[in-house]
């Protein structure tokens, strides 16, 4: 794991070199000042030697100097190296997701992904800010005053060796006994942002049914259980500080005693005292500074661990060896699929579907709720794999194709439609970042949206909020409907998406596809028959498994449950 995060430190190698070396330097320089002051007092005023104690005063004072500026370079790159580490992570993480499938993303869900990406590298950025600086300054203090205070009085010095271990084996026993908290606490924290997440997208939802006392609880509990895992870690960690404090008040005390006697004894001078307790400071400040060095580190493991995972995930679309990069139209044919969310043969969503869709054919996909229509028509860009058989587009399986390639050549209107923070013309161009004005209005005009757009005051230049919450949801439909258009694919998938328009206007969008993209294969997944009515081809699903294939006239004919549901419109439209 930490030879995979060593591996994000690249550019910034240098900043962490220097951030050691310097803070080094300064540790140097504060380690000689209390030499520097018992030599005043037992030297110079001792002595009453004047002249002296200004010579070392003067000297003390470049040193502290020296040891301020030290200190500020290895602040400064230590910053420097851990932010920059951090933006590496996140840039990884963030371009590894990117070529997750949809399964990754379900294993992982979207909430934890975002903890990942914000908490956990903040928690790693912490940590190694503290590795190559206070980590570095706390081990050398300790050994440096050590050495010193052994130079002014080896028989006082003892004490420490039997401070130092006491001290360790306190930390061991706090560090192993908090991290497994830390780890239940990280997934809590992925519990409290999937319901914040799922609140915030779905507020209007939430207001609609009057449903924000049910949501109070759940984040309340959500927060409790978090509320609980941190006591849990943090009354482990709160026995560090007075361990700390124990350790250091028994030893000012016990020097103060015998240095005291040794004095009497004229074996010891007052100013090698005062120094030693200098030394006592550094010595017991740098074990605090590593006491809590490991408790951020503590935490950061638990983050570390959790980063790692999703760089080590592996996405399970993957391109063949030697990827084709070119399809030669637009059919497709299912053979013998079959199709499994968990991978599990035993809870197939999909069973052996065979159809064959001919270039330029329109083709109507109609079902029930849960029949796996959608599921369908994902396997054909690739955002699903089949679990067996084989999905062929142009007559190539779609796993031997370049999925940059094939994902250019289909173009997908999702169940939800999505749009992004910017204007009309932004959002568009995401079908073709390098269409003109002119091909953005002929495409909305054939997804019958250039009127409305034309009513705004800025008209293509209309910002959009976050996900289009300023246009109704068939404004949205057909704006997502245009973005897929200026793609000019091979293959156009509708998954339900006009069901937020008018029967007009739903026409007037089937009857553009047939005059406008003739060559262009159609898949239209509807609720209502007069949507796919007209089409080359309708399909029939029901609880996963095609119930019947054939045009309007044919099904009408010979399918119960086509019949049932052009039955029950029909009458429905009768009745209006």
């Amino acid at each position: 794991m930490y030879r995979k995060l060593m591996a994000y430190i690249k550019e910034y190698k240098l900043a962490s070199l220097l951030a050691p070396i310097f803070v080094s330097l300064e540790v140097v320089m504060e380690v000689l000042i209390p030499m520097m002051m018992a030599q005043i007092i037992d030297v110079g005023l001792a002595n009453n030697n004047i002249p002296y104690v200004y010579k070392i005063g003067i000297i003390m004072m470049g040193m502290a100097l020296v040891s301020l500026l030290f200190g500020a370079l290895s602040g400064r790159y230590a910053a420097v190296a851990s932010a920059g580490v951090a933006k590496n992570l996140r840039q990884a993480i963030y371009h590894k997701i990117q070529d997750f499938s949809f399964a990754n993303i379900d294993k992982f869900s979207t909430s934890s992904l975002v903890t990942r990406l914000t908490t956990d590298v903040t928690n790693v950025q912490n940590a190694y800010q503290v590795i190559i600086r206070m980590l570095v300054r706390a081990p050398i203090m300790l050994v440096f005053a050590l050495f010193m205070s052994f130079q002014l009085n080896a028989r006082l010095s003892v004490i420490f060796l039997f401070v130092i271990p006491f001290l360790g084996i306190a930390l061991y026993f706090i560090m192993t006994r908090a991290h497994p908290n830390f780890v239940k606490m990280f997934k809590k924290y992925d519990l409290v942002n999937l319901v914040v997440q799922e609140n915030l997208t779905s507020i209007r939802t939430v207001k609609a049914y009057v449903r924000e006392d049910y949501e109070n609880k759940k984040f309340k509990n959500a927060t409790g259980e978090l509320q609980q895992y941190s006591i849990n870690a943090e009354k482990i960690l709160a026995f560090n500080s007075p361990i700390m404090q124990l350790s250091m008040y028994f030893t000012i005390i016990m020097i103060s005693w015998f240095g005291a006697q040794f004095i009497i004894g004229g074996s010891m001078e007052t100013g090698q005292l005062m120094s030693l307790f200098t030394y006592v400071t550094q010595i017991l400040s740098s074990l605090m500074m590593i006491s809590m060095s490991f408790v951020m580190v503590t935490m950061a493991k638990s983050s570390a661990e959790r980063i790692v995972e999703v760089l080590d995930e592996e996405s399970d679309l993957t391109n063949a060896a030697s990827p084709l990069t070119q399809i030669n139209d637009g059919s497709i044919e299912f053979k013998n699929v079959d199709f499994s969310y968990s991978k599990d043969p035993n809870n197939l969503a999909l069973s052996q579907i065979n159809i064959k869709i001919e270039s330029g054919q329109t083709v109507g996909i109609l079902g029930g709720t849960g029949s796996a229509k959608t599921s369908l028509v994902q396997m054909i860009p690739r955002l699903y794999d089949a679990t067996n058989g084989q999905v062929l587009v142009g007559g190539q399986d779609v796993r031997d194709i370049d999925i940059e390639t094939l994902r250019d050549n289909v173009a997908m209107v999702l169940q939800k439609n999505v749009l992004f923070s910017g204007t009309i013309k932004e959002n568009l161009r995401w079908g073709d970042a390098n269409a003109s004005d002119a091909d953005i209005i002929h495409a909305c005009q054939l997804a019958q949206a250039d009127e409305f757009i034309q009513s705004f005051p800025d008209k293509y230049d209309t910002i959009l909020d976050q996900g289009g919450t300023n246009v109704s949801g068939g404004q949205k439909q057909r704006l997502c409907i245009a973005r897929a258009l200026l793609k000019k694919p091979k293959i156009l998938i509708l998954d339900d998406s006009t069901s937020a328009v008018d029967t007009k206007t739903d026409a007037l969008i089937r009857k553009a596809f047939k005059e406008e993209i003739p060559n262009t294969t159609k898949i239209i997944i509807a609720q209502r028959v007069s949507s796919v009515e007209d089409a080359d081809m309708i399909i029939v699903l029901d609880d996963g498994k095609i119930n019947g294939i054939g045009t309007h006239e044919e099904l009408l004919k010979t399918n119960a449950i086509y019949q049932e549901v052009y039955e029950s419109q029909t009458k429905g439209d009768d009745q209006e």
